[in-house]
């Protein structure tokens, strides 16, 4: 059997190789690269978009279903999907018939329309929570939703778990670090004293955290289901309906977010496991690609907040007028994402996809085991539903420093740039995969065996 740990010098032979043959095959996105240069700061209309394993940007031409193709003309196997974006795979039909249908229809009014009703109806049913508002990205949403919980209860601390995700919400770019909450690192700009008003703890802590909350001045406790951006970490048994006591015997509000764990089901994380937010966001896949974000309150929490807004308009020192409330963007639930939302949920986000989907997770995440075993691999794969990923672990991480220990930058670039190279796509920053209703069985088969080809030849070649 091949050792378990590999030879530092043949990872750098092989990337060094790899990265040699993309840029055989890429001369047009090498040429677009060298252009876009002059005009986007990175080259790039996004500054992470530089970030893969690619020596240089890679061009998309066209995405559909569970593909896509550069502009070299290359096709892929996509187990990327947007990094959930597209979680449902590329321009699903009913959305895009929607798009056709109501593009010279209007978009932006700043009224409501019909199919806000039955987007907030669905949502309802759904998640379980019966108030919405509709936002553009989950990073509104998490910014929105923290803004009301201190509103709401009068206190300013927020509680995060370390590593955790939550778009780019300024308040959860902290980290822990000997016991004490830091600013991560790399946070480029940030003026204000952000570990004045958040508190960090251990994800699966449930000491910790009693103890953050024990002052009795947390607004509200942010959380992902499981957390997913730092490597996948679940939660332990039992676990959320510990936070859930803990949150509501100190009259502190908890906030969900699912923008990632949506591949749970149908309902997501919340649904499955009986969670019972105070308040729930959800982003990236909730219009089939579409910018948009939703948030969801609750009963008791939409009636505190009609008793803000009334003590407000009666305060003269408070009252500020309309569309004041530190919340809100021009754009956020215009009729035509509204549409388009209302299409996907009731036709895309459906039981029947999760049914399609989350067996092919399953058969994927049995594969990646098998190659494992078969090499002896201080692996490990975690799964939440249509998502997958293996981990450079032997045991499955329940922390997020636990997670981060894990991390092999090196190994997983080069792993990403082979694959990449043999025409099949993960996530990058981590080792995620994706499966959606057009993901097809071979394609999962061809993942599976050039990751087993690769780690061939890194532990034997």
């Amino acid at each position: 059997m091949p050792p378990r740990s590999y030879d530092p010098s043949k990872l750098q032979q092989l990337a060094e190789r790899e990265a040699q043959t993309f840029s055989k095959h890429h001369p047009r996105s090498a040429q677009l690269a060298e252009e876009a240069k002059h005009y986007l700061y990175g080259g790039v209309p996004m500054h992470w978009m530089s970030d893969w394993s690619t020596p240089f940007p890679m061009f998309v031409q066209h995405a559909r279903g569970a593909e896509f193709t550069d502009v070299d003309g290359l096709r892929y196997a996509d187990f990327c999907l947007g990094d959930t974006g597209s979680m449902f795979g590329h321009s699903p039909e009913p959305v895009a018939n929607v798009i056709a249908e109501y593009a010279a229809q209007g978009y932006t009014t700043m009224l409501p329309s019909e199919d806000a009703i039955a987007v907030g109806r669905e949502l309802g049913q759904r998640f379980g929570l019966p108030y919405w508002q509709m936002a553009t990205t989950a990073t509104d949403a998490n910014r929105w939703a923290l803004r009301w919980a201190r509103a709401v209860t009068g206190r300013k601390i927020i509680i995060v778990f370390d590593g955790c995700y939550h778009g780019t919400v300024d308040e959860t770019m902290v980290r822990l670090q000997q016991g004490k909450t830091v600013h991560r690192k790399g946070l480029s700009g940030q003026a204000l004293d952000l570990t004045q008003y958040m508190r960090v703890v251990e994800f699966n802590d449930l000491e910790a955290l009693a103890h953050a909350l024990k002052p009795n001045d947390v607004a509200a406790v942010l959380c992902e289901p499981a957390m997913t951006n730092i490597g996948m970490v679940l939660p332990d048994k039992n676990y959320h309906q510990a936070l859930r006591r803990l949150t509501r015997e100190q009259g502190t509000l908890l906030i969900i977010d699912e923008t990632h764990t949506i591949s749970t089901g149908f309902g997501g994380y919340t649904k499955a496991f009986g969670l019972e937010p105070d308040l729930f966001v959800l982003g990236k896949p909730i219009a089939g690609g579409l910018p948009c974000s939703v948030l969801g309150v609750s009963a008791e929490v939409a009636q505190r907040m009609q008793q803000l807004k009334a003590q407000q308009r009666t305060d003269p020192e408070q009252h500020a007028g309309h569309g004041h409330s530190g919340m809100g963007t021009t754009l956020s639930a215009n009729m035509f994402t509204m549409r388009v939302m209302r299409a996907n949920l009731e036709q895309v986000m459906t039981e029947a996809a999760y049914a399609d989907m989350i067996p092919k997770a399953e058969y994927l995440a049995q594969g990646l085991r098998e190659l494992i075993s078969k090499h002896q691999l201080p692996w490990c794969i975690t799964q939440i539903g249509a998502r997958v990923e293996f981990q450079f672990s032997a045991t499955a991480p329940r922390t997020g420093r636990e997670a981060e220990a894990a991390f092999d930058d090196e190994l997983e670039q080069c792993i990403h740039l082979y694959l990449l190279n043999r025409g099949m796509m993960i996530t990058p920053f981590h080792n995620m995969m994706l499966a959606c209703p057009a993901t097809q069985t071979t394609d999962i088969d061809q993942l599976v065996t050039t990751l087993d080809a690769f780690v061939q030849e890194l532990y034997q070649g």
